[in-house]
């Protein structure tokens, strides 16, 4: 599962509740941290790319010194993410790899959808609270400088990219006990039976009641669209939202229903992908609260 939200939003509430149950914690702010640290190639490769300058008296980074370097023009940015990004992905691979067989793996990403990398994730949780909400937490309960905190809001996604990527969207408008609660349920009654439906090859009982026409559909459309593209876009030409739920205004049995033009073998990432085979050239959604079927043309 990959785990995002604003800063100040509360997304530690939440992964703090989930690793309390067992879910085996990818911490991506610490990952970026450890990779530069002082003796590492990552710190290395830094000082070579901007200087000495960017290092404090004891030898580790500084990274005001290292920003004021960094960003100073696109060019400046690419070098930096150039050395960084690969060493991250590289480190959260492994520690990924490491995990136990049966581990929920939390992916705890504060630019998760800066990055684009939801459609990698089986679901993402999204934890939301309004921006003049988390401003009067950063700068009441953090201390932060109100311009600093002003400014790290603004340069961070938007609800309307989150809630585009959003499975799982938990408010956290409220108490660190009522956050707290909404994850407890997110694990027991999502996370827990998509993680043994997907272990099983095992999907859920689709929908047969048709329904009026939700505009939902046309986002839960495009989300699974882009989560197919990438288990399969090595093997495929094209992926698509289609039937029922793809035409709006059309009454339907609420079913995402996604097509793939397969150009080689698709089955197994799909079925790993949290899409087990249920007949041949079709797979289910294993999650108990997404319906969908695949159809593979060839």
């Amino acid at each position: 599962m990959g785990l995002t939200g604003g800063i100040g939003a509360g997304k530690s509430t939440v992964a703090k509740t989930l690793i309390d149950q067992g879910a085996y914690h990818v911490d991506a702010d610490r990952i970026a941290r450890e990779v530069v640290e002082p003796g590492t190639p990552g710190l290395a490769q830094l000082v070579e790319a901007f200087g000495p300058e960017i290092l404090d008296a004891d030898g580790a980074l500084n990274r005001p010194a290292l920003a004021a370097r960094a960003f100073v023009d696109d060019e400046s940015r690419k070098t930096l993410n150039g050395i960084t990004h690969p060493l991250i992905g590289a480190r959260t691979q492994e520690l990924t790899d490491a995990a136990p067989d049966d581990a929920v793996i939390l992916h705890d990403v504060p630019l998760l959808v800066e990055g684009h990398m939801a459609p990698f994730y089986h679901v993402v949780a999204v934890v939301h609270a309004d921006a003049d909400l988390r401003f009067e937490r950063l700068t009441t309960l953090r201390g932060m400088d109100a311009d600093d905190a002003r400014a790290r809001i603004a340069a961070q996604a938007t609800d309307d990219q989150r809630r585009a990527v959003a499975d799982i969207w938990l408010d956290n408008s409220g108490t660190p006990d009522a956050l707290a609660a909404q994850a407890l349920d997110v694990w027991t009654n999502r996370l827990i039976p998509l993680r043994d439906n997907v272990s099983a090859r095992r999907a859920v009982e689709l929908p047969t009641d048709v329904q009026d026409y939700d505009p939902e559909w046309a986002a839960l459309g495009a989300r699974l669209v882009n989560r197919v593209w990438a288990l399969v876009g090595a093997n495929a030409t094209a992926v698509a939202h289609v039937g029922a739920t793809a035409t709006p205004g059309t009454a339907a049995a609420p079913v995402i229903d996604i097509e793939v033009t397969a150009t080689g073998d698709v089955a197994d990432a799909l079925a790993a992908g949290g899409f087990p085979q249920t007949a041949p050239g079709i797979h289910v959604s294993a999650d108990p609260a997404r319906f969908a079927r695949v159809t593979i043309r060839v």
